[in-house]
């Protein structure tokens, strides 16, 4: 999609508006190189060290990455996503493991109750894709896929205030998933999601609540340490189900 040119004074300030903007819509998705300097200038229509600075401040607020010698790539969708991906970037899997079950379950209850058709078509489509991106066996397209069908299932509970604390994790937890997933997928870590989707379009909330609280621990043995404390005991840990990858 072409950049519109900037009509106001303040053009740092507008470039850098415009690139976000490419970002956040998702035109440049996470994990793509955005255009080269020379041709956000010609798109822009503005002076190369305006563009520069606008690169430069964004890769500043996290969203951006610059790499010597390979090019600028999106990292982030937003500032704060930016911000949760530098500060959890090292953070325990187990803990990563607790906030998503603790996220898409209450996510998957309130789908279940409130779930449209339109959601439920969505969910059903991203499904299909999930599948065909494992059956591929392109690991990146995988995570892709999954973390895209779980954004989906936290998009139809309706909460606007979860679904934007989610998609500001995003990254967090694709993260987590290509750690768990690995380079390769394999038929013995399959994890079919279609209980999901089955429990969201009965509007069984328990029951959807339960799978989605699930799939977090369902991980390649050995991926958690020992539990912190005797409160870990008491949920799905890594001696338990271990046949599943993938998220």
């Amino acid at each position: 999609m072409p950049l519109s040119h900037p009509r106001r004074s303040a053009l740092s300030e507008q470039v850098i508006a415009a690139l976000r903007h490419e970002i956040a819509s998702g035109e440049w998705p996470v994990g793509s190189r955005i255009p080269t300097e020379p041709e956000l200038v010609e798109q822009l229509g503005v002076a190369r060290n305006t563009v520069r600075e606008a690169v430069r401040a964004l890769a500043h607020n996290g969203l951006l990455d610059i790499r010597q010698g390979s090019g600028t790539y999106v990292v982030a969708t937003s500032e704060l996503a930016g911000v949760m991906h530098r500060r959890f970037a090292d953070a325990d899997p187990r803990h990563i493991a607790e906030l998503r079950s603790t996220l898409e379950s209450s996510a998957a209850r309130l789908a279940a109750e409130r779930r449209t058709e339109k959601d439920l078509k969505q969910l059903d489509a991203l499904l299909v894709r999930r599948e065909e991106a494992w059956d591929s066996g392109d690991a990146e397209a995988f995570v892709t896929a999954d973390a895209t069908f779980h954004l989906a299932v936290v998009a139809a509970s309706h909460n606007d205030v979860m679904s934007a604390m989610y998609a500001d994790l995003g990254e967090v937890l694709r993260d987590w998933l290509r750690e768990d997933v690995g380079a390769e997928l394999t038929p013995e870590t399959h994890m079919d999601h279609a209980r999901l989707v089955d429990a969201i379009r009965a509007g069984d909330a328990p029951a959807a609540a339960e799978e989605a609280a699930s799939y977090p621990f369902l991980c390649r043995p050995g991926r958690f340490g020992s539990p912190a404390g005797p409160a870990a005991a008491d949920g799905p840990t890594a001696d338990g189900p271990t046949a599943d990858d993938g998220g």
